[in-house]
């Protein structure tokens, strides 16, 4: 039965060049039993929002959350939730989920391009191509490489996935090594551990969220025991890696290259020396980026609103916080673990 006030709003703030009208649009063909709305103006955000039961966007400041009196769960477009007034929602009985996961499909295979990229020395062809020259260069294979990944959440799992076939062998770096995971290995952080690993490795992919352990975690020391062969892949954070360290490697040639969706800082300054370096691969932090985005986190919306509609009261997918529980901590990632 269709409400008389909106049951979802969704929030005027666009995101990764999607326009939340879209979104709007997905949501109502997937729950036509419930009044969705769109808010386009702060001021029907405040009037939408008063009475709606579930709400999502990429954000929702403490101000609107004030008026939000009858609201039971927000969505984020995103998977991290530090811009969020966490702890309040968790005071006033507002579940919380998150879009952990909807990215991984077209990070994962951006990563691979990557891969695929300097295995093949695609970049170099491309270049030139644009200087009209028929010259031959030897290039590999990714075939018989050791590719080690940094976090085995859902991005770093479809990575993983995406090299069944392809004859490589694969070193999986995570936070619970107890639980195993894909890869033909499985290690820790244990400084020690992650040195041998790097020592045989050819392709460094780094898909885990920024910590205290993991700030920094590809830094001088790093780069030093990596094999001068090797490249480096970040489709995380970019504070993952030290950028000041990243550079003298490069200089220095301690490795041979490397692709980065994202930097720190970030965006990368123009006239950085990272941009004119012709074996690093840069993107504007767009690899999630895919027309999937919103059919994905209506997924979410839908089976966590016929959820609260059957009366749970916990339980929901991506759910973030716990309304009845002391407030957690929730880390910024792109991805978990």
């Amino acid at each position: 039965m269709t409400q008389s006030t909106p049951y979802v709003v969704v929030l005027r703030k666009n995101t990764e060049g999607l326009s939340t009208e879209a979104y709007a649009d997905v949501l109502a063909e997937r729950l036509p039993e419930y009044e969705v709305a769109h808010a386009q103006t702060p001021a029907q955000e405040r009037s939408l929002i008063e009475h709606a039961r579930v709400a999502t966007g990429v954000t929702l400041d403490e101000t609107l959350l004030d008026d939000a009196e009858n609201l039971r769960m927000f969505v984020a477009a995103s998977s991290g939730c530090n811009h969020l007034p966490v702890r309040q929602m968790e005071e006033r009985g507002v579940i919380l989920a998150n879009a952990a996961g909807i990215h991984a499909p077209g990070i994962a295979e951006q990563a691979l391009g990557y891969c695929l990229t300097f295995a093949r020395r695609l970049h170099e062809g491309l270049r030139r191509k644009e200087r009209d020259e028929w010259r031959h260069y030897k290039a590999s294979e990714l075939t018989g490489s050791t590719v080690t990944v940094v976090g085995l959440g859902a991005i770093g799992t479809a990575f993983v996935r995406r090299l069944d076939g392809m004859d490589v062998h694969s070193i999986g770096v995570r936070y619970t090594p107890e639980k195993g995971g894909p890869t033909d290995e499985v290690i820790g952080f244990d400084d020690d551990e992650f040195h041998e690993a790097l020592s045989r490795t050819d392709y460094l992919v780094l898909s885990t969220p920024l910590s205290d352990t993991t700030r920094h975690l590809v830094g001088e020391a790093e780069f030093h025991t990596l094999p001068p062969s090797a490249y480096v892949v970040n489709v995380s954070r970019g504070a993952v890696v030290d950028t000041d360290a990243l550079l003298a490697a490069i200089q220095k040639e301690d490795i041979s290259g490397a692709a980065m969706d994202v930097t720190d800082p970030e965006p990368l300054p123009s006239d950085h020396p990272l941009w004119k370096m012709g074996n690093v691969l840069i993107t504007p932090h767009m690899g999630g980026h895919t027309p999937e985005h919103w059919n994905r986190l209506a997924d979410i919306v839908e089976t966590n609103v016929e959820r609260l509609e059957a009366g749970h009261t916990d339980g929901f997918e991506n759910q973030v916080n716990d309304p009845v529980q002391p407030a957690t901590t929730v880390l910024s990632p792109r991805d978990e673990d």
